[in-house]
């Protein structure tokens, strides 16, 4: 492996990577010098086997990267992280022996980025269920009609993996899992991206009016509710681990941004001491220190049980959530904590920290959420409720 996570996301690229964020983020505009410059360097391809002209990287190496794009830019962190879960999802598989999404990586190889489709209002049987029809068609390939939200990268993305609930073919009902293409005329993406945070991700909602995915572009046909299919494992895994560590980001660059307010903010009434040497201040550095030292180990740890095809049988789940859980809440109680050390400052527009106080809510609403995660450990530990 020639690059590293260090080398290639090196400090000079992230700090022009922060030095955009607050003006994408003001201007409610998509991160397109920022994706040309992690696209140049080759970070898209950064799951992608060395043989497709990837990194070849596993996925210790991708959650650490993430961790840092995280700290100079969280939106741009996050937006590409669903390419990255992607090619996330084709490495596990391919890695046990199912080349189902090779057709994925040769193309992410070749230049290709992948949205993620998948999320739809009011489903909240995320991967189990879907409002989306998925229409079988003469040949094996299939339209589908309905409407996905929180697709980012909408304005970059190639390529949207998706799913939709095929109910007219003999064997229905089945989730169906496909792959169409940016150019497809009944391929809609709304400009209806204006939110509290992670706004340069501009995660805009795709309206599917028929989109059609060809037969070698289907990948899977599951029955709906719960499914051990490796496809279905490969998408919770991919997208929790490399979702969690972006959090995991926001509060390592919070810590650090609370610690340089500390140092630099004085205090009257200590006669001009700095806060640093404030006992409630210290106070607060150290428990959001105490909390953000626990998250990284554990990241490090499911994802090197992943690369290294560790079987924890339907414990599995239960990491992963457990992962996203403490990396989100672990962030926001970290940010917030930050932001009291750093004072009234952050409370304006361009404040960093300000930002990143509302970029990290957006933890709350990615799957799985805190009732559901729990829902997962506890069947997990104790078995399913009684019917």
């Amino acid at each position: 492996m020639s690059e590293t996570p260090e080398t290639l996301l090196h400090d000079e690229l992230l700090e022009r990577v922060r030095e955009r964020a607050a003006g994408y983020d003001r201007d409610n505009a998509f991160f397109v010098d920022d994706l040309a410059e992690l696209r140049d360097a080759g970070y898209l391809t950064a799951l992608v086997p060395e043989a497709y002209g990837g990194l070849g990287w596993g996925f210790d190496d991708a959650v650490r990267a993430q961790l840092r794009l995280a700290g100079a830019a969280p939106a741009t962190a996050l937006a590409v992280n669903m390419h990255l879960v992607w090619t996330g999802v084709a490495k596990i598989l391919r890695d046990r022996g199912d080349d189902t999404l090779d057709f994925l990586l040769r193309e992410a190889g070749q230049g290709e980025i992948f949205g993620f489709g998948i999320s739809e209002a009011g489903n909240d049987l995320m991967l189990f269920g879907s409002r989306t029809a998925a229409e079988p068609q003469a040949g094996g390939g299939y339209r589908y009609s309905g409407r996905k939200v929180f697709t980012s990268l909408s304005p970059a993305w190639t390529r949207l993996g998706t799913m939709g609930l095929d109910t007219a073919s003999a064997d229905a009902p089945k989730i169906v899992y496909g792959f169409i293409d940016r150019e497809d005329p009944d391929v809609r993406i709304l400009d209806d991206w204006d939110t509290l945070g992670m706004r340069a991700t501009q995660s805009r909602t795709t309206v599917l009016d028929g989109a059609f995915a060809a037969p070698d572009r289907i990948v899977r046909r599951l029955d709906p509710g719960p499914n051990a299919d490796p496809l279905v494992f490969g998408i919770f895994a991919s997208f929790e681990l490399l979702l969690a560590a972006v959090y995991a980001g926001i509060g390592a660059r919070a810590l650090d941004l609370a610690v340089a307010a500390a140092h630099r903010r004085t205090s009257m009434k200590r006669d001009g001491a700095p806060l640093s040497q404030d006992p409630d201040i210290r106070w607060r550095i150290a428990d959001a220190a105490i909390a953000q030292e626990a998250v990284e180990p554990q990241l490090l740890a499911v994802a090197r049980d992943l690369d290294a095809l560790v079987d924890h049988g339907p414990m599995w789940f239960a990491k992963l959530v457990g992962v996203k859980v403490r990396s989100t809440e672990t962030a926001k109680h970290v940010v917030d904590q930050a932001v009291r050390v750093a004072g009234g400052s952050s409370y304006f527009a361009g404040s960093e920290l300000g930002r990143l106080y509302r970029d990290v809510l957006a933890g709350i609403f990615h799957p799985s959420d805190d009732e559901s995660a729990h829902g997962t450990v506890a069947n997990a530990w104790l078995g399913p409720l009684d019917a």
